[in-house]
């Protein structure tokens, strides 16, 4: 059985609607038992060793300081400090949208989050100021995968455990190219602005801007909080995570009080949930992985593009673009840890920073969030927005392009991810 025979088998269980996690560890137990020669405790034990990785532990943590802040009310907030600070501009709540996801970035760190939470509350303001739902929903759904990139990120601590990369440095690594993504879909939100004359909020005077910042001003010093504490090395990325944690729900339950000790049994019931989907995904990867691996999979696909090119802008455009290819099928966890040790060792070939390949996956993975047919976001807009999975694909298409152009720049320009973490991590 050879590779083409196992990713046959992959796509065949997907395409019946097995979920990926046992379409990983279904193939992989097909390849085990057709081989022969390998004892079948190898399936237990690779799955047993995949999660088991302290970076790790920051997973669950983020994915609960994301709940606990879209349930206490800072998300509204967030929102209402966005909307100040951006609202007068032609685009008005456009605008408010992606800054708010910027901000709100700097605390979940996953896109669901932003999409489930924050996206509730700015799908629900731009219905009531007379936005249109085609574009309300396609620049939600556009705007909450900058999550993942702006520090904290969960896509980044599975990247740098799985590839044995800082994650400090994956963090810092993706401010710019963030920033630049929000800049990008301004621009978009701009000339949206100009052909379909949307409302726009009044300017606010200095007293009401003041009052929203200060209003936002604990919420946004979580990223403050965070990176200072890893760049300073008080604690490491996963003890951040925890801090994050505990930070959101002195600010639920003890500065806002709009917590409660019920809703935190329900928030660690669901968080409990989450994390375990995210973590199933990582052990039947971690197994088919090492099935790659014994199939020589890295150096078939090195010699596959070393035979097309060997310039390094070449080989990182068929990168790119099978990355864009796979991220329209596979969730971004259970692909990152199958094809991390594949591209490894071709970027070390063309001297490809890390963290400079880091950055550019969890983006390209992050755009798979919103092309069908998995796009995560889409179903999840889907479900909080009432319009069908159909429509939010076909409207949303034209928002993937600025992330498209950023993704470019950050390919064609590595300063534009190495610039901070060689400045505050002395990353050379």
């Amino acid at each position: 059985m050879g590779i083409a025979e196992i990713l046959l088998v992959l796509l065949g269980l997907m395409a019946i609607g097995m979920p990926v996690a046992f379409c990983l560890m279904m193939t992989s137990l097909i390849y085990i038992v057709l081989h022969g020669r390998i004892p079948l405790l190898l399936f237990t034990q690779r799955i047993a060793a995949g999660p088991d990785s302290f970076p790790l532990l920051a997973v669950p943590f983020f994915i609960f300081a994301g709940q606990v802040m879209n349930t206490s009310g800072i998300t509204r907030r967030i929102f209402d400090f966005a909307k100040v600070l951006v609202g007068h501009i032609p685009g008005g709540l456009g605008h408010v949208n992606v800054v708010a996801s910027i901000i709100f970035s700097g605390m979940s760190g996953a896109a669901v989050a932003d999409a489930g939470g924050l996206g509730l509350v700015e799908i629900k303001a731009m219905r009531d100021a007379g936005y249109d739902d085609d574009f309300t929903v396609a620049i939600t759904a556009s705007s909450s995968i900058i999550g993942p990139i702006i520090p904290p990120s969960i896509p980044a601590v599975i990247y740098g455990a799985t590839a044995g990369v800082s994650i400090g440095g994956l963090f810092i690594g993706g401010v710019i190219p963030g920033l630049l993504m929000g800049l990008a879909l301004a621009v978009l939100v701009y000339v949206y602005a100009l052909r379909k004359d949307y409302p726009r909020s009044p300017r606010p005077t200095f007293r009401k801007l003041l009052k929203a910042f200060s209003d936002a001003l604990l919420p946004m010093l979580t990223p403050v909080i965070i990176i200072g504490g890893i760049w300073t090395g008080k604690f490491t990325p996963t003890e951040s995570a925890a801090i994050a944690a505990v930070y959101a729900i002195i600010l639920g339950l003890m500065v806002y009080r709009e917590l409660t000790v019920r809703d935190l049994w329900r928030l660690l019931v669901e968080s409990a949930g989450m994390t375990a989907n995210a973590i199933i995904i990582v052990a039947g990867a971690s197994l088919f992985g090492y099935i790659l691996a014994r199939e020589q999979a890295a150096p078939k696909l090195a010699a596959i593009i070393l035979g097309v090119t060997k310039n390094r802008y070449g080989i990182l455009l068929m990168i790119n673009l099978f990355l864009l290819f796979v991220g329209t099928f596979m969730e971004p966890v259970s692909a990152m840890i199958i094809l991390i040790p594949v591209f490894t060792p071709i970027i070390k070939m063309i001297n490809v920073h890390p963290v400079h390949f880091g950055v550019m996956m969890i983006l390209n993975l992050m755009i798979g969030l919103l092309t069908p047919p998995v796009g995560q976001v889409l179903y999840i807009l889907s479900t909080v927005s009432g319009m069908p999975f159909e429509r939010i694909a076909r409207v949303t298409a034209i928002f993937i392009l600025p992330h498209v152009v950023v993704l470019v720049l950050i390919t064609l320009f590595p300063e534009l991810v190495l610039f901070l973490p060689r400045v505050l991590f002395g990353i050379v």
